[in-house]
This record gives structure tokens, sequence and C-alpha cells, in this order.
């Protein structure tokens, strides 16, 4: 029997929480084992249940979802953080991305599209709409670049072949896996394995991880479009 996946729901309103539980506990691979209406008890609730995702809201009292994405992923690096936000025009929803974030999701995502943004983000993979990684991009861009003297890392990608750095270029102007196929005229198994490789060399938790790494250390063209598909790849 396959090992439920362990949810934690973090929403300032009762309301909406219930509404996210009865939806979830209808699924038989998922498993709510805690709720939180802020980032304070969020912590709390992570350090006790240990669950494999949280899914964030942004504005709520005391500590938001921003600092608190920050705490869980810096203190439980095996827990995803799911940030979920009414309105896609949500600047905090880009902090809470760089903040360590694994995907991005509206309110009023249907039922199937919640669903298989948690078992997305529990695999490793990210959830990202193209108007937030617009918005990740330019806001990277905006500030200074990082540069061997800033960084004591450098460039993360110089143990990449050349095939596998081409990945990591399609990842980060946000194509998925199929996308990437097409592009590279590769089977999509071949790019699933590339893309496991390039995140173990470069460091990445995941691909929302792999794209800051990328235009924060200038390895790609800002100017180039993300994809137009939603990335849960």
């Amino acid at each position: 029997m396959t090992t439920p996946i362990r949810v934690i729901l973090v929403d300032d309103q009762e309301l909406i929480r219930l509404g996210f539980r009865l939806v979830l506990e209808a699924e038989p691979d998922v498993e709510v084992v805690g709720e939180a209406a802020d980032g304070d008890e969020a912590l709390r609730a992570v350090a006790a249940h240990a669950p494999d995702v949280v899914l964030m809201d942004i504005r709520m009292p005391r500590t938001d979802g921003i600092a608190a994405t920050r705490s869980i992923v810096a203190a439980h690096p095996s827990t995803r953080v799911l940030v979920l936000t009414t309105f896609d025009l949500d600047e905090y929803a880009v902090g809470a991305l760089d903040a360590g974030a694994s995907g991005f999701l509206l309110k009023d995502a249907h039922r199937s599209e919640l669903t298989a943004a948690i078992r997305a983000v529990h695999r490793g993979d990210a959830v990202l709409a193209p108007s937030v990684t617009r918005r990740l991009i330019d806001r990277l861009h905006a500030a200074p670049p990082v540069t061997e003297h800033t960084s004591p890392v450098g460039d993360p990608t110089t143990e990449l072949t050349h095939r596998e750095r081409e990945v990591f270029t399609a990842i980060a102007r946000g194509m998925n896996n199929t996308e990437i196929a097409g592009h590279l005229f590769l089977s999509e198994s071949t790019v699933k394995t590339h893309v496991g490789r390039v995140m173990a060399k470069i460091g990445a938790r995941d691909r929302v991880h792999a794209v800051i790494l990328a235009h924060r250390h200038r390895l790609v063209d800002a100017s180039a479009p993300p994809s137009d598909e939603r990335s849960t790849t």
C-alpha cells in the first residue's frame, strides 16, 4: 500500500481550511495531518507532524506566509511548500517562491489542479504559472548579479554536459518536460533523466530553485519568454 502524502493546511480563514480538507480527504493518497491559522502555528505544526507538503496562505496575522516558508524550508528541507493566494498579481507570492516555496496556486483552482499540484511538489517538481515565472525573473534581474565575489559557490552549472546545460536553460525558461522533449527532439523519459542529473549537479531542490539559480547568476537571457503552459512536471 502506498504511503499517503501528509499535508498541513495553513490559512487564517477556517472555512477555507475546511474546504481544502474536505477535498483532500476524499483523495486516497492524501492525508491531512494538521492545520494552522498563521505562520507561527504553521512552524509548530510542521515540527510536530513532519508533513510532506504544506499548503501555505500568504497574508496572515503575526508571521506571514513568506517568513513561514523561509523558516520551514530552512529547518525542514524535505517538506515542500505550495503557496496559495487569491490573486495571481499578489507580489507576496513571488516573494514566497524566492523564499523557497515549490509552487504557486490560486485558491480558486479546480479540485483536479489542487490535487495534481500537491502530488507534483511531493515528487520534487514545481507548479508555477507563467505570469509568476515572468515576475520572478524580472525581480531576480532587478537585483545585482551574483558573482564570484558575492557567492562562495560560483557558477552552479560548471559540471553540466552540453546537453544538460540545454535542459537547464529550458527549465529556466519555464518549460515542462514535454516542451523540453519537443524543443530538443528527445523522448520524455530521456528528458526526465537529464532533469534529475541537472538538479543533482546544481544542487537545486526543484524547478523553481533551478529558475532562481539560473537568473540570479545571469545564466539565461531575461528577455526569453517563459512557456505558455503551466509547469507541473
